[in-house]
């Protein structure tokens, strides 16, 4: 039996619903983000413990077609953003037609009316995200990350970096300096 749960974005969410399944007695066959295959059904009971659980937990059971549809959208884009940094060049709306198979056109606009913000916008504010998480590492010069994650030039990046986080990469690397503390030092 597959359930389908809202807000898992990482694998430290795996791992606490994994944790809740446990706790429960319910053993999972298999957890990915976003989805849990389970040996037997779930009773009425149980889900309604689940439920409740989860939502201490910050996640939420998806019951119908759409929020499904949602949740798996959304967990395509993390990987490609955050997971599979070599395939992010793929072309999205193929990508995510092949893998959710449904049209690309009916996807995006299921997107925008269940969430109120485009599906370009998601996806940009991942990438973004993951630029976070880069300069903060300060292990790649912001070339380095444009390529990475598939920007036609550091430029761009930086443009649409301060478009969205106001901040430029330069600046917004330095305050992630000044706030890290050396590992030698902890």
């Amino acid at each position: 039996m597959k359930i389908h749960i809202r807000n898992m974005v990482c694998e430290r969410c795996i791992m606490a619903v994994r944790r809740e399944l446990d706790k429960m007695g319910l053993a999972p066959k298999h957890i990915t983000l976003g989805q849990v295959t389970l040996e037997h059904g779930l009773s009425g009971p149980d889900k309604a413990r689940l439920r409740e659980g989860l939502a201490n937990l910050g996640f939420e059971l998806i019951d119908d077609r759409r929020g499904r549809i949602i949740e798996s959208i959304k967990k395509e884009v993390i990987e490609l953003v955050h997971r599979r940094d070599n395939d992010i060049k793929t072309n999205l709306s193929e990508h995510l037609s092949r893998a959710l198979g449904h049209d690309y056109g009916q996807l995006s606009k299921l997107f925008t009316e269940v969430e109120g913000t485009t599906l370009e916008k998601y996806v940009i504010a991942q990438k973004i995200e993951r630029v976070k998480e880069l300069l903060v590492y300060d292990e790649l010069s912001l070339g380095e990350i444009a390529d990475l994650l598939h920007y036609s030039s550091p430029a761009y990046l930086s443009n649409q970096f301060k478009k969205v986080t106001g901040l430029t990469p330069s600046h917004f690397r330095a305050l992630g300096q000044e706030r890290r503390i050396p590992l030698d030092k902890l």
